[in-house]
Parts: C-alpha cells; sequence; structure tokens
C-alpha cells in the first residue's frame, strides 16, 4: 500500500477514485498508523501532489493530509511533522475540520463545492444534526436523484443553534468522508426576508428557495365579490408593474391549453386568484431582483414556495403566479404550490389519493406549460403513498423536499443502544409538544402515544411507528438539542454508534428514493 502511497503524491490534478479494497488497506495498513485517527476510506483523494483523507479521534473529526512538501498543509493549520514511510520522509499534517480549512479544501478538491442541479430530479436532504450526510449519500448512490446534501430553513437554525455556514459545512464534511464527486446542491431554505438571503448567499448557497407563504390572502377564497373587487383594486400594481386592466385584458376569458388539460380562466377566478396571490408575487419579485443583485456573477437557482398555508392552490391561481412571475423576467427552477390534502410532518399524505392525482396531474400540465420547472414536495418526508404519483405525472420533473425523518432515525438508533436515553427523550418531548406545534402544521394528540411505562426496552423502535408519536417526536427535536440535560448524551450516544446511524438513514433514504426511480 506504501506504493499507493507515493504514487498519488505524485498526482498533480484530481486523481481517480481509489477503489474500496485498495482505499481500506491504505487506511488501515498505512494512514491510521502515522495519523493516529480512525480514517474514512472513502474520504482518501489525491490532488496537488497531497494525499487528503479525513479521520476521528474520539469525537472529533480532523482532517489529514500528506505531502512531499511540507507548504501543502501549512494553510491548514494543525500539527505538522515529519514522518519516515517505508524509509521515505513525508510530511503529516492532521488539522481541525474547521470553517477555515472547509474553504481552503473546496478550492482545492472542486467537487466539495456546491452546484446547480437544474430541472434534473432531485431530492434535498436537510440534515439538523450535522450527523445524517453520510447516510444520505450512501443511499443517493443507489438512485438516479440528483441531491441537496446541505438544507435548512431559518427557522431549524434557530432551533439547532446553528448557522448558514455551519450547516453548509458540515454537509460538506460528509460528501468528503463519502467521497461523494458526483456534484450537489445547497439549499437555503424558505427565505422570507433580503437578510435572510443576505446570510445565505455569503456562505455559499446555490438554491434559495423564497417562501413569500406570509403574503398569501387566504380570505379571498371566501371573500364576496364586492370584498374582492375593493383588494383587488388596492393590490400594489406599481410594484407587479401592471395595471388592473392589463391583467384583466392579458388574462381572463382565456382558455390556456396545458399538454391534454384545457383551463378557461373567467374573469372572476383571476380577480380572486390575483387577490390571493398578487402579493406573493410582488415579494417574490423583489426578493428575486435582491437575489440576482447579492449573488451578482455567481450563477443561483430558486425555488418558489407557497406550501405552508391554509388553503390548496387551485389550477387558474398556479396559472396566475407562474403567468405572473414570467411576465415579469423572474427565473426560476421549482415552486412548490399549495396542494390538495395534508402534507403533515413526519408521516404520510393525508387524504384521497385520488384526489391529489387529479389536482397534481393539473399542477404538472402548468409547470410543463409555463417553464418547464419542477414541482417540488414540501414537508416531503416519508409521505411514500404519493411518490410514485409525482414521479409518474411529473416525468421526473419533481424535487424532493426532507429533513426532520433523519433525526427521528437518529432517535431510532438511540433507542436500540440506549433505551434509557430515549425515554428521556419522548417524556421531555411530552412536555415540550404543546408549545412546539405552534409553528407547524400537525394533528398529533399525546394521549394517542404508545405508553412509555407499558412498552418494554425491545419494543421502543415502534413508537417510531405511531403516527402521533412519530409528529410529536418530530416537531420537538429544537428542544430536545437546546436541553442542557439531553444534548450532550444526545450527541454522545449517536457519535459513538456513527456507523449505525449511518446505516439507519440509509435504509429510510433507500425507501424514499426507490419510489423515484
Amino acid at each position: 500500500m506504501t506504493d499507493l502511497l507515493f504514487e498519488c503524491l505524485k498526482t498533480e490534478t484530481l486523481g481517480p477514485v481509489i477503489s474500496e479494497k485498495e482505499a481500506g488497506q491504505l487506511s488501515k495498513d498505512v494512514l491510521e498508523g502515522v495519523a493516529n485517527l480512525k480514517v474514512y476510506p472513502r474520504s482518501i483523494v489525491a490532488a496537488s501532489k497531497t494525499l487528503y483523507f479525513l479521520g476521528r479521534r474520539e469525537k472529533d473529526k480532523l482532517l489529514g493530509l500528506i505531502s512531499e512538501n511540507p507548504q501543502s498543509g501549512e494553510d491548514f493549520g494543525g500539527h505538522q511533522e515529519k514522518v519516515t514511510i517505508a524509509g521515505k520522509e513525508v510530511y503529516l499534517t492532521v488539522a481541525p475540520a474547521q470553517p477555515a480549512n472547509a474553504a481552503l479544501l473546496r478550492e482545492t478538491l472542486p467537487f466539495l463545492k456546491p452546484q446547480l442541479l437544474g430541472t434534473q430530479k432531485s431530492a434535498g436532504c436537510g440534515d439538523r444534526l450535522a450527523l445524517a450526510t453520510p447516510g444520505h449519500i450512501r443511499a443517493i448512490r443507489k438512485s438516479s436523484l440528483a441531491p441537496i446534501f446541505a438544507q435548512q430553513s431559518v427557522r431549524e437554525n434557530e432551533r439547532t443553534g446553528r448557522t448558514p455556514q455551519q450547516v453548509l459545512d458540515d454537509a460538506m464534511w460528509g460528501v468528503f468522508q463519502e467521497g461523494w464527486r458526483e456534484g450537489y446542491g445547497a439549499d437555503a431554505d424558505h427565505l422570507k426576508t433580503t437578510a435572510d438571503i443576505d446570510a445565505f448567499a455569503s456562505a455559499g448557497y446555490t438554491f434559495i428557495t423564497i417562501d413569500p407563504g406570509e403574503h398569501v390572502d387566504d380570505g379571498a377564497n371566501t371573500a364576496s365579490p364586492e370584498v374582492l373587487k375593493e383588494k383587488f383594486e388596492n393590490l400594489p400594481w406599481q410594484k407587479l408593474e401592471t395595471k388592473p386592466e392589463d391583467l384583466i385584458n392579458a388574462m381572463a376569458e382565456r382558455v390556456y391549453h396545458l399538454d391534454d388539460i384545457s383551463a378557461n380562466v373567467s374573469r372572476a377566478d383571476l380577480i380572486r386568484a390575483a387577490v390571493k396571490y398578487g402579493r406573493v408575487v410582488a415579494h417574490t419579485l423583489d426578493m428575486y431582483r435582491h437575489l440576482t443583485r447579492v449573488m451578482s456573477e455567481r450563477p443561483f437557482e430558486m425555488e418558489v414556495s407557497v406550501d405552508e398555508t391554509e388553503s390548496e392552490t387551485t389550477l387558474t391561481e398556479h396559472i396566475y403566479i407562474a403567468s405572473e412571475l414570467k411576465r415579469l423576467g423572474v427565473e426560476w427552477v421549482s415552486l412548490a404550490p399549495r396542494y390538495v390534502g395534508d402534507f403533515e410532518k413526519g408521516v404520510d399524505y393525508i387524504g384521497d389519493l385520488e384526489s391529489f392525482r387529479d389536482s397534481f396531474k393539473r399542477h404538472a400540465a402548468v409547470a410543463r406549460s409555463f417553464g418547464p420547472y419542477k414541482l417540488s414536495l414540501h414537508s416531503g418526508s416519508d409521505k411514500f403513498s404519493i411518490y410514485p404519483i409525482a414521479t409518474e405525472l411529473t416525468g421526473g420533473l419533481v424535487h424532493l423536499k426532507t429533513a426532520g425523518t433523519s433525526y427521528l432515525e437518529a432517535l431510532r438508533t438511540i433507542s436500540r443502544f440506549n433505551p434509557a436515553l430515549f425515554r428521556k427523550i419522548v417524556r421531555f418531548a411530552i412536555e415540550c409538544y404543546p408549545q412546539d406545534r405552534a409553528t407547524y402544521h400537525v394533528s398529533a394528540l399525546v394521549d394517542k402515544m404508545p405508553g412509555l411505562e407499558v412498552t418494554a426496552d425491545d419494543d421502543l423502535t415502534e413508537m417510531l411507528e405511531n403516527f402521533d408519536a412519530r409528529e410529536i417526536l418530530h416537531v420537538t427535536y429544537g428542544s430536545v438539542l437546546n436541553s442542557p440535560k439531553l444534548r450532550e448524551a444526545f450527541f454522545d450516544e449517536l457519535i459513538r454508534r456513527e456507523e449505525a446511524y449511518t446505516q439507519t438513514v440509509e435504509a429510510h433514504f433507500d425507501k424514499h428514493f426507490r419510489a423515484f426511480e
């Protein structure tokens, strides 16, 4: 294996992927001994006459570099020493996996930089713990989906105490650890203000999800004609860069031919759609133009999300949103309407599947006709019953967005190896649920959870198959992770069981991704 090492040290550009067998032998026979690390074999990569790898020492992940040139490791800080391998002197650097080194490594190994995914069939794998990305990657390797590994919202970061930069760096270290070279995106999820955009753009995100949901007027659905007329006249027409009569003339009493679907947009329906979503369009335009200024020459792609609202987005309303955004020069790669039925957290779709199929078919027709752009499934974790429908009707123009389900798989892992800790987490989650549920669309009831007192240790994992328990544990993640009594024990157990957690996440996401093939 020393011959392989010295061949790698001659590689001037990015070297080819080393086989799993050779990487495992190189780790065991050479690297772990000289670096005093438990090396992740898939991380080993040669570039710029340097061998890079990632390893663990106790709780900490550390970056390792071996080179014949001491300057290769100087910028990374850490500890550098001269070591002898097979009679040859080389320089070993072991440095912390910190933000400055993450930035340096991205410049050296281009596959660690987030990229644009375009209209490829894709999946976002939010990792609230900075531990799930290796499992996500192992599952994505077996699928045809393009991945987003760095994905968090402002709300999630507030609850986990992380920054946009930390989320991006944590995902990158996971990509490095697993040797994923096929590209990945970074999603700044559910951004509502220009200040949100600034924070994520400066960190290097490539996929920006704009959430104008607060500007949806759900009252339009039931408002009288008189109220609608007044609200329509008072829309921010200057921001919309048109006039009421011009919108009516352009869109009303017109038949839209969308694939094999015809949509007749009446004047009344158009006015209702504009009242409901006009301020959404105006806010999205403001956010998009700010984003283009902030990103300057940097390429990016944008998603529009109105899924976290009370009422379904109708066919006419989707046509209105897409038509107006297109008229105003906004470019987007995916859109998340508010679909029929309920998308509650961490559980399967709630609603009639035939109604969903009929409605989703119409949304897919709009997306193809006005784009093409992808339809995005937000709160998409564990919605197994609708994945085949979405894949079929979009022809692959679909984006799945998941997050909290990886946290639930962390609890599954803890329940297997530390039942006492799992019980403490469940009891604490029950206490926090009344407050934590306020900002989520959930219907779980504590009274319907399986009783901890009557559940044996060997049966605790079954709690994660229960509808009410899943939702309650799902939305209380922030309270658990910020609890002084639970946080350290929680992460200690997962780090100790790192491979078991990775395999658990992999198996769970295999179930998600198989449905999109």
